[in-house]
């Protein structure tokens, strides 16, 4: 039996390779993979002594080669296959071991393996014959069903198959993307995408019980989801990271506005996806005490995002607060982890790194995918337009920030309502700007008085405005772009509001 090694990647390879020979496999190997074996007293054979011809281009040709590629390629159940062989004295191979040049770590043209994925590609397309190996965890289980049934078996050698085009096919995928990010000039969506993603974490159900559910990431790339830490708590579902992520991104967001050394504290309260409660204050429990109150009925469930370590007396408001399903903080002082599992012992409690957007977001539709730019970060105040007679505040000014801030993150139509740093009010998800005006004011219940208005979009008649009014604001914050702006801060003007425009709208879907 023959065994071909040609590896980057060392780990485990002497193992491998003792292995083998003690079982009585012939090793070929090439390169830095031969060099390695001398150093360990293994013997193998030189490529070139099988190939009769020595690597030439700077070794980017040495395993391009008949005597190799015919030594795996050849199906082993015609006939003529191995009379070839026999006729040319090509021994053939049994088992390739490759892994290939760390493109994804050091990306450059001559990074671009060519021999390796072509040696992989060959013997996974015959693996009724041959076994392909291209993870090194995968050494161990099979030296082990080798010792112990002297072959691998078919279901070994196509699971090996199934990886290995894994692996290429991910190796390409990588390479196009250097491409497409290296080329990407005016144009932000390439003319084609290539995922390949590995399954990273196994999830309790996916959007509802009788549904799997699991995280996947890009293959060998590490996501700011895999440093996150759980620290107690029920296992994880596929909701609990969506909902996550969407507290964590927004508490992210908010932070921003605590200072220019974020020495103040951010909260977030997410229900479904949407923000249910939201506070700025100068110290983690007030800001916590008033996200809590923004809403405390849809806090019930909810996903606590803080943008400051917890400590212990923000940990007792959250304790003798309404139930949450996960809380996520960059970290928690001692003790705390234990108070909030003594008095949450379901609560999932997790510390993560700062959130890590994607370049391009992807939304899946029946059959096709939908790709878009990611959201840039929401205007700030500087590049606002005050359309009306009256002007904010700065405390005015903050609120208004906050609330645009704020409405970026939830489902469109909204309105969000924000009095001194907490939001008092918010409307998600309505066909209606007016209904959601309505629902953040009846939310608000007379909390919005002299505060701040926002909505994700313009207003396209007065009674948007007439609503804000209502809910009692003194500030309105929208996009502009109506063909009835005129109208509408004519409306603001006569109910005493400010008005700005930011110049952009924020829908979410």
């Amino acid at each position: 039996m023959r065994a071909l090694l040609s590896v980057y990647d060392k780990t485990g390879l002497v193992a491998l390779a003792s292995g083998l020979t003690e079982l009585g496999w012939e090793l070929v190997s090439s390169g830095g993979t031969a060099r390695a074996l001398a150093e360990a007293g293994i013997v193998a054979l030189p490529v070139e002594d099988v190939t009769g011809a020595p690597e030439m281009l700077d070794g980017r040709v040495k395993t391009l080669h008949p005597a190799l590629h015919g030594a795996i390629l050849a199906d082993r159940s015609k006939v003529d296959h191995l009379a070839q062989l026999e006729a040319r004295g090509v021994t053939p191979i049994d088992l390739v071991v490759v892994n290939l040049y760390p493109f994804r770590s050091e990306p450059s043209v001559e990074m671009i393996d060519i021999g390796g994925p072509t040696m992989v590609r060959a013997a996974a397309k015959n693996h009724a014959s041959v076994g392909v190996v291209v993870d090194p965890a995968a050494y161990g289980p099979v030296l082990d069903e080798l010792r112990e049934a002297g072959g691998l078996s078919a279901a070994t050698r196509r699971g090996l198959a199934r990886a290995a085009f894994a692996h290429t096919a991910a190796y390409d995928a990588a390479i196009v993307g250097w491409f497409d990010l290296s080329d990407a000039g005016d144009d932000p969506l390439p003319p084609t995408l290539h995922l390949a993603l590995e399954r990273a974490q196994e999830l309790r159900y996916g959007e509802n019980p009788h549904q799997a559910g699991a995280r996947y990431r890009p293959i060998d790339t590490l996501t700011w989801w895999d440093g996150v830490v759980q620290h107690q708590g029920l296992a994880l579902s596929y909701l609990n990271l969506y909902d996550a992520d969407a507290a964590w991104t927004l508490v992210h967001d908010l932070a921003e506005l605590t200072g220019p050394d974020r020495s103040g504290a951010a909260v977030a309260i997410i229900k479904h996806a949407n923000p249910c409660g939201a506070a700025v204050a100068d110290d983690p429990a007030t800001a916590y005490q008033r996200a809590f109150e923004s809403d405390e009925q849809s806090a019930f469930g909810g996903i606590v995002a803080l943008s400051r370590v917890v400590d212990l007396a923000t940990a007792e408001r959250m304790a003798a607060a309404a139930q949450a399903d996960v809380v996520i903080a960059p970290g928690y002082d001692d003790g705390v982890v234990e108070l909030l599992a003594a008095k949450r012992r379901n609560t999932r409690v997790l510390s993560a790194p700062p959130p890590v957007s994607d370049r391009l977001q992807l939304r899946q539709l029946a059959g096709a995918y939908l790709v878009q730019e990611a959201p840039h970060r929401a205007a700030g105040r500087d590049t606002w337009q005050v359309v009306t007679e009256a002007v904010p505040t700065d405390e005015q000014w903050a609120d208004a920030e906050l609330a645009w801030r704020l409405c970026g993150h939830v489902k469109s139509n909204c309105v969000a309502l924000v009095r001194r740093g907490q939001a008092v009010g918010i409307g998600a998800g309505q066909q209606s700007r007016v209904g959601a005006a309505e629902i953040a004011a009846a939310k608000a219940g007379g909390r919005a008085a002299g505060g701040a208005s926002a909505t994700d979009g313009f207003y396209p008649f007065p009674d948007g405005v007439e609503a804000a009014a209502a809910a009692g604001v003194a500030v309105v914050v929208q996009p502009g772009g109506s063909v009835r702006d005129a109208e509408v801060t004519a409306t603001a003007d006569r109910l005493g509001l400010a008005m700005v425009l930011t110049g952009e709208r924020q829908f979410l879907h």
